[in-house]
Parts: structure tokens; C-alpha cells; sequence
């Protein structure tokens, strides 16, 4: 069975932090592509960050030098740091993955679409 399950989202006050957490279990361990994707309410789902196997990480320009995307391989496990938070980051957060055919980073983040998906977690940030 494939999974990917979303966990660490919260409400946290403008200025604070939080780390995601993504599980994959299943198929899903062998994903090429992996990210976080965000929705807010009436807009659009948008790439916040992926990572490919071969080590390429893509940064949205919105959160650059506040975000980091790491993983544990041992646990089969992303994270998605997430500092200096900003009312504008309050979103749905999903986990997607893409394999076997190899997909760059910044082209799966981009995209949006494709691949499997976690039910997403609610970061809320209160200014």
C-alpha cells in the first residue's frame, strides 16, 4: 500500500517555528521526486519545496532562506523545517512523491500535480 502521512502541523504565532514531518510507506519508500506543497483558502496549490534522490532541492521564492527540506533515509521520513512563519504561510501542507521516472525538483514543484499524496496537515500562523 502507498503512503505518504503528513505530520507536525499546528498554530504557531507569526515569527515562530514548525517541522513537518512525511512518512512514506510502501511504494512510496522509492520515490525519485519528493516535496511539500501548500494550499491556502481560494488560492491556488503551489510547490514549496522538493527534493530528487540525486540531492536537487528547489526552494518557492516565498521561502527561501526560512525553509529547509531534509530527510532521514533510515526512517523513510521528509521534513520540512519552517522558521520566521508569516500569517501568509497559513496553508494545507502536502507531502507528494513521484517514481521511477526521474523528475526534477524544481519541475515537480512547479507542476503541482502528478505522482501520490498525503492528506495534508494545517499550519496556521496568527499574527
Amino acid at each position: 500500500q502507498v503512503q505518504l502521512v503528513e505530520s507536525g502541523g499546528g498554530l504557531v504565532q507569526s515569527g515562530g517555528s514548525l517541522r513537518l514531518s512525511c512518512a512514506a510507506s510502501g511504494a512510496a519508500r522509492n520515490w525519485v521526486t519528493i516535496g511539500w506543497f501548500r494550499q491556502a483558502p481560494g488560492k491556488e496549490r503551489e510547490g514549496v519545496s522538493c527534493t530528487s534522490s540525486n540531492g536537487n532541492t528547489y526552494y518557492a521564492d516565498s521561502v527561501k532562506g526560512r525553509f529547509t527540506i531534509s530527510r532521514d533515509s533510515a526512517k523513510n521520513t521528509i521534513y520540512l523545517q519552517m522558521n520566521s512563519l508569516k500569517p501568509e504561510d497559513t496553508a494545507i501542507y502536502y507531502c507528494a512523491a513521484t517514481w521511477p521516472r526521474a523528475t526534477a525538483a524544481q519541475a515537480f514543484c512547479v507542476r503541482s500535480s502528478g505522482g501520490y499524496w498525503g492528506r495534508g496537515a494545517q499550519v496556521t500562523v496568527s499574527s
